[in-house]
């Protein structure tokens, strides 16, 4: 027989089949910035070396800028440069707001299609190729007939040219698959991109328009929650928590933050709540720094800048090139403890400028957008009866949450327990890594794309991923816990050994084995109750331990009680008893706690279905050891 070929680490070798797929990527297509990935590596970088590209296109004479090389010509050529495109991706003229239509480039009516946005920007039109020479005509130069053909012009026209946004997202995109093509060196065929959880369909269907007029086949539009779900359910995210946790996600974009709540389970995950705040983002940071600097330039040179809103041209110039320079200044806060410095060339009126910040100072400008986000957690987490004690980790989407002081804000004013696991207790946001912010979406969407490609003949479960599902609300999930009570001589509060199995929240279908050691008694019986248990919060009330002062105060105020919570198990439900007579007990040897007893090994395997049926089945591990199942028909 022939073995399977294996690489020197000891796993299988790929097969052909899977080893001459084309490349598949990952984008994740924010409103300000994108970012591309493939397979399971980091972000990719473009032909500038960028790894996040400014959503921005700029047309200058007969040139085209895509990326942040645009997104410089803010400053000199607004009228121009196109940003902002995806939020207005799919919609009607009449639908877009009017603060939406404060742009770069002015966003008008199409001249020709009703009801359509489009982009007014000028461009210079080339010359027209020189006519061909006539047979016979022996000079290198031809000119037209008068009588019949015009001369033709032969310097670059100015006209104006009108882009909807389906064909600005066209065009951007075009130029991520070219940037990923290069590096790969291989023609890219398929791709996952994502969408915000507030994406219409037709928002959806028109990015899907878009991107297929690039040539590369849109496998999924994946939902931001769920390529976050992918990355940090991977085997390449680093976590000591358990596969059974909670997350809250906090995306803090441009002009909006999503927060959401996730049922992460043996890498599954269910979404438990979500909740969406515009006009409140890094752009509403950004504002208020400019307003800062802006102040700080006008205190030490006396020159009068108005900002947001600016009138004046020189204003509006000035407020773009602080808009750019902080770009920098925020990443330096991000990874160094110092201080930030904000430098410009000719400012205002030929005035160079040169500010700096530090991090305390920073934070205290930034402070009402951390208090609106922080607001909007708890909000969310009140709505839904969902208790900040029962998070086990905090992922930040966004460059905007790479702020230190926005995780420290987050979990001082949330009330998350001190052990919260987050980017920043794991050491990963400084200087990027796995749960870098600005990578964790792209990385997210290719190691979707990697998986769905990877599906070669399954057509029907490669269409599952294609087609529209139903929403994550209408999926059952389990209440409360389902697990197994075991007889224990150290009782606890629920009567005995408690061994959950299912944990609440589980999304349906579900399948969970555990193995638990069980110490036999004199007749080899082994007993357990299958029962429901729901999960709550205790709150106590202590008083903090008094300081030791060496000089007594006569009035000494009494210290306010601090609340410490606790997690409780509550009896709910009981479904039924599990006995039967081991088989395959061993006696321990040693000098252990167990020396001298009989113990078995048992798998307890939970299987609940879609219908709520609960399956139990019982196998005790060992040769000769016994099988046991056990039905309940619905869970309440």
């Amino acid at each position: 027989m022939s073995s399977t070929p294996r690489t020197p680490n000891g796993r299988p070798e790929p097969s052909a089949e899977l080893t001459t797929l084309p490349p598949v990527i990952g984008i994740n297509l924010g409103n300000s910035y994108a970012s591309i990935a493939e397979g399971l590596a980091e972000c990719i970088a473009n032909e500038d070396g960028e790894r996040q590209i400014a959503c921005a296109i700029s047309f200058h004479g007969e040139e085209m800028y895509i990326g942040n090389q645009a997104k410089v010509q803010l400053v000199k050529n607004s009228q121009n440069t196109i940003t902002g495109f995806r939020n207005i991706l799919g919609k009607k003229f009449s639908e877009i707001p009017q603060s939406a239509l404060n742009m770069s480039a002015p966003v008008i009516q199409h001249p020709d299609l009703p009801d359509v946005p489009a982009y007014k920007v000028t461009v210079l039109q080339p010359a027209p190729s020189p006519l061909p020479i006539r047979p016979g005509n022996t000079s290198n130069y031809n000119t037209p007939s008068a009588s019949n053909i015009p001369t033709p012009r032969s310097e670059p026209m100015s006209v104006d040219r009108y882009l909807t946004p389906d064909e600005v997202t066209t065009i951007f995109i075009r130029s991520l698959i070219t940037s990923a093509e290069a590096f790969l060196g291989k023609k890219v065929k398929d791709a996952v991109i994502t969408i915000p959880s507030w994406f219409t369909d037709a928002q959806q269907a028109a990015l899907e328009k878009a991107a297929a007029e690039t040539g590369v086949n849109v496998l999924q539009l994946l939902d931001e929650a769920g390529a976050a779900a992918t990355t940090t359910t991977a085997e390449s995210w680093e976590s000591s928590l358990s596969p059974d946790r909670t997350q809250l996600l906090v995306d803090v974009g441009a002009s909006s933050t999503s927060i959401t709540v996730l049922s992460i389970r043996s890498g599954l995950a269910h979404v438990l709540a979500s909740s969406n705040t515009p006009s409140v983002g890094g752009d509403t940071i950004d504002d208020k720094l400019i307003k800062h600097f802006s102040s700080e330039f006008t205190k030490k040179t006396k020159i009068p800048l108005t900002v947001i809103p600016a009138t004046d041209i020189q204003d509006k110039r000035a407020e773009a090139k602080l808009r750019l320079a902080l770009e920098h200044t925020k990443r330096t806060i991000s990874a160094s403890p110092g201080a930030a410095t904000c430098s410009i060339e000719s400012l205002k009126d030929g005035v160079d400028y040169t500010g700096s910040i530090n991090r305390m100072r920073f934070d205290l400008v930034a402070r009402p957008v951390y208090v609106s986000i922080g607001n909007a957690i708890i909000s969310l987490l009140e709505s839904n009866s969902i208790d900040s004690h029962d998070i086990d980790e905090i992922i930040y989407l966004g460059g905007s949450t790479s702020l230190p002081g926005l995780d420290e804000y987050i979990c001082l004013s949330c009330g998350f327990r001190e052990e919260v696991e987050t980017p920043f207790t794991r050491g990963t946001v400084v200087g990027g890594g796995i749960g870098d912010p600005t990578t964790i979406l792209a990385r997210g969407c290719a190691v979707q794309a990697h998986l769905i490609s990877s599906i070669i003949e399954e057509e029907d479960l490669k269409s599952a991923f294609t087609s529209k599902t139903s929403k994550a609300g209408d999926v059952n999930v389990t209440v409360r816990t389902l697990g197994v009570l075991l007889p224990n001589s150290n009782q606890d509060e629920l009567g005995g050994m408690w061994v959950p199995v299912v944990k609440k929240e589980t999304a349906l279908p579900a399948r969970r084995t555990v193995r638990v050691d069980v110490e036999l008694s004199e007749s080899n019986k082994v007993a357990m109750e299958v029962w429901e248990v729901k999960e709550g919060i205790r709150i106590e009330k202590t008083k903090p331990p008094k300081a030791d002062y060496t000089d007594s105060e006569d009035d000494e105020e009494e210290e306010e009680e601090i609340e410490v919570k606790h997690q409780t198990l509550t009896k709910e439900t009981f479904l039924g008893v599990i006995q039967f007579e081991a088989k395959a007990g061993i006696k321990v040897k040693g000098k252990s706690e167990y020396a001298g007893k009989i113990l078995t090994s048992v798998d307890v395997r939970f299987v609940v279905g879609v219908d709520m049926g609960l399956k139990v089945v019982v196998k005790e591990v060992g040769e000769g050891g016994v099988d046991v199942n056990f039905e309940v028909p619905g869970l309440a």
